[in-house]
């Protein structure tokens, strides 16, 4: 299946790492232009090379999303390199384990801006352009604002906002034929999920422990599986599917975890 998406400009926030990788490798597959908005140059780079040796075209801007100033000046340099956007993934953030009992009003609205207000930030900004092209924007989502998880208030609270706003913005553009969506994650191998993983103790054993509660294949979903979801909906192929939330999470949120 052809998704169109040649030549398409698509911005990807935290592009260079875990999720945002696996979606603009997929992304530049399609023939994309994938523009990456991340914190660390080095890494953006590293991820270009890859996204350049498997013959796709990108570019990088070097932004700290948390600042609410950075978003606008991403979404220009996108502009002023390309002249036009047509699709958005609203995914950089990180589970930060800001809690109800650890954690305090600093902490808190730290992780909300690292989480959640630049999701809005880089949209508000976005969509003058997406007006013009009739663009679409995937927003990436985490299984926590469903099922709670303890220990991460802040994180959690960035999901239900980052879910609402889905909905939200899919009626505010449907006068525009712009198309909003969200992917939920729920447990997917990445650094930052390694990171966690090893601070815990015996984390081989905790490992074998989740993916055993994950119905489909008691395995966790790979980047890919998640990019090839979220090319298809910034697709004009899904050109009738607006204000939902697709869960690719091998059924760990709705399917009876008893069954595997």
């Amino acid at each position: 299946m052809d998704l169109q998406l040649k030549d398409k400009v698509i911005i990807v926030t935290g592009g260079a790492r875990g999720i945002g990788k696996g979606i603009a490798l997929v992304l530049a597959k399609e023939g994309a232009t994938v523009a990456i908005v991340s914190r660390t140059e080095t890494e953006n780079l590293k991820t270009l090379a890859e996204i350049e040796a498997a013959g796709g075209k990108g570019f990088q801007v070097v932004a700290e999303l948390s600042n609410p100033e950075a978003s606008q000046q991403a979404v220009d340099a996108v502009v002023a390199e390309f002249g036009r956007i047509d699709g958005l993934v609203n995914n950089a953030g990180e589970n930060d384990g800001v809690g109800l009992q650890n954690g305090n009003y600093e902490k808190f609205m730290q992780s909300m801006h690292k989480n959640l207000v630049h999701y809005y930030m880089m949209a508000h900004y976005a969509v003058p352009h997406l007006i013009k092209t009739q663009g679409s924007i995937v927003n990436i989502s985490s299984k926590t604002a469903d099922t709670g998880q303890g220990g991460t208030s802040a994180y959690a609270a960035s999901n239900g906002g980052r879910n609402a706003l889905t909905r939200e913005w899919a009626v505010e553009l449907l006068s525009h034929n712009i198309r909003v969506n969200a992917v939920v994650v729920a447990e997917c191998y990445t650094p930052l999920y390694e990171r966690w993983i090893q601070t815990l103790d015996n984390p081989e054993e905790k490992l074998k422990e989740i993916t055993s509660k994950i119905p489909l294949g008691n395995r966790m979903t790979t980047t890919e599986e998640l990019g090839n979801t979220v090319a298809f909906l910034l697709s004009s192929v899904s050109s009738h599917t607006t204000g939902q939330l697709i869960y690719v999470d091998g059924g760990y949120v709705h399917l009876d975890r008893a069954i595997s």
